[in-house]
């Protein structure tokens, strides 16, 4: 009799839930990169992020990533052979990733996904992005103090709100302290190109631009700048490897700690869908690594705004915000709300630019 119920036990159990920690097997967590990766840029930072996951959880986790993966039909390839090869976690950080990752998630319930700069989620699919309109609007006001000729250029991949918010936060940030500056911009179409990169660059330069910012994944802008002896905003990491004269200042991403928690939450058993948009206040996005044309008075000042976004006093979009069409968008005195950002489809003013097709 009790060897009959010590079975029947035995075989119910098998039908609880465990957290993954208790398993043996390691959690297999997949990375998915738009671009290769390299020293410096956007996939270098997730890369990072990866590594940490691997370092703070150890034998518990195997991580696995796929690089220079194009957003579309390739994408929801290489995602679903992830999920098919038993990777239980699938970071898909690039915003052409988030429908390939939706349409994959709804084969595998069992499997979670992160869609990072994402905005659309599902009960096994939350998405997470970065405030980095915070970070950009920091180095405006160091290229408002640094530029001569009162013109700055800004390269960028796609016209999608989040560049916008870019765009604009960093015009603002040079105008709040130059109203003079102006921003030319060109769209690439593409995210990761260095010829091409190095080519709007150069154009820029000879524009008249003496300080360069860009939303881009390689370094090609910087070096296009140290070749020229302009200035450049760093993004994503610091690139002064490839431009130790030019840089000004960098814009840098930490996802370490977001990739860690999430995974750990998964291996306890506690993982639950959702946003999250962090900026300077969680450490997501810091400005600094200045280069050495920066004088003193101006990282201070640029520090002293730096904590005033942390702390909520200073936001980069506060009204009066005007177009560059001439309508106005944000009352004096308004703050402009996270729906309002996200779904930012104007350049402002004091940028020479049209928004593409």
């Amino acid at each position: 009799m009790y060897k009959n119920l010590a079975a029947v036990i035995a075989a119910a159990c098998c039908f609880l839930s465990f957290p993954l920690a208790a398993q043996k097997t390691p959690l297999k967590v997949g990375f998915v990169y738009v671009a290769p990766i390299t020293e410096a840029g956007w996939v270098r930072q997730h890369e990072e992020g990866r590594r940490a996951v691997q370092e703070a959880l150890a034998d518990k986790v195997k991580t696995t990533y796929v690089e220079s993966v194009a957003e579309g039909p390739d994408a929801e390839r290489v995602i679903r052979e992830l999920a098919q090869d038993g990777h239980k976690l699938i970071f898909t950080p690039s915003f052409g990733y988030m429908e390939p990752t939706l349409k994959v998630a709804r084969d595998f319930p069992d499997v979670r996904f992160e869609s990072i700069t994402g905005y659309k989620t599902a009960s096994n699919v939350a998405a997470a992005n970065a405030r980095y309109y915070e970070g950009r609007y920091l180095a405006g006001i160091a290229a408002g103090r640094m530029t001569r000729s009162n013109l700055a250029g800004y390269v960028a991949g796609f016209p999608i709100p989040e560049v916008l918010q870019g765009i604009n936060a960093f015009t603002l940030g040079m105008r709040s302290v130059n109203p003079k500056a102006q921003v030319k911009v060109i769209f690439l179409g593409t995210w990761f190109d260095p010829p091409k990169e190095r080519d709007a660059a150069m154009t820029l330069f000879n524009q008249q631009v003496d300080v360069v910012a860009f939303h881009t994944a390689s370094t090609a802008i910087m070096s296009a700048a140290q070749e020229r002896g302009k200035l450049a905003i760093a993004y994503h990491s610091d690139m002064r490897k490839f431009a130790p004269q030019a840089q000004l200042l960098a814009v840098t991403h930490h996802w370490g700690e977001y990739y860690t928690r999430r995974t750990q939450a998964l291996l306890e058993g506690k993982w639950e869908t959702g946003t999250t948009w962090g900026g300077v206040r969680q450490g997501m996005i810091r400005v600094g690594h200045y280069g050495p044309r920066v004088p003193k008075a101006v990282q201070d000042e640029v520090a002293v705004r730096q904590k005033e976004i942390a702390s909520g006093k200073l936001h980069p979009f506060t009204g009066p915000i005007v177009d560059n069409t001439g309508k106005t968008v944000l009352a004096k005195g308004a703050v402009m709300t996270d729906s309002q950002i996200l779904a930012m489809n104007y350049l402002v003013s004091g940028v020479q630019g049209k928004l593409g097709k």
